[in-house]
């Protein structure tokens, strides 16, 4: 079974650091895109970061600059390192991926993961 699993959540004051992990696990064949989303009470989910299979990134207005989303392929694991933070980047912060299971290598399903809840105090 496949599951994305997100860690490194937490509080920090404004202007500080954290790194978001998203460990994907189970049997997986390939895993394309990967993407990080955030939500807060009320709003819509919104797309923070992405990045492709070979390394390309997009990123949204809001976090260009202060984000950097990365991936261990060989540890099927994508990264969001979040430097600068503000009060108004509070939100779970949720990763999915676009993947083939083993048993379906030639689907392109996605995952979610549970999300992990990030708070910046000011």
């Amino acid at each position: 079974q496949v599951q994305l699993v997100e860690s490194g959540g937490g509080l920090v004051q404004a202007g500080g650091s954290l790194r978001l992990s998203c460990a994907a696990s189970g049997s997986i064949f390939s895993i394309n895109a990967m993407r990080w989303y955030r939500q807060t009470p009320g709003k819509e989910r919104e797309l923070v970061a992405s990045i492709t299979s070979g390394g390309s990134t997009n990123y949204a207005d809001s976090v260009q600059g202060r984000f950097t989303i990365s991936r261990d392929n060989s540890k099927n694991t994508n990264y969001l390192q979040m430097n600068s933070l503000k009060p108004e980047d509070t939100a779970v912060y949720y990763c999915n991926a676009d993947l083939a299971p083993s048993a379906s290598i030639y689907s392109n399903f996605r995952f979610w993961g549970q999300g992990t809840l990030v708070t910046v105090s000011s």
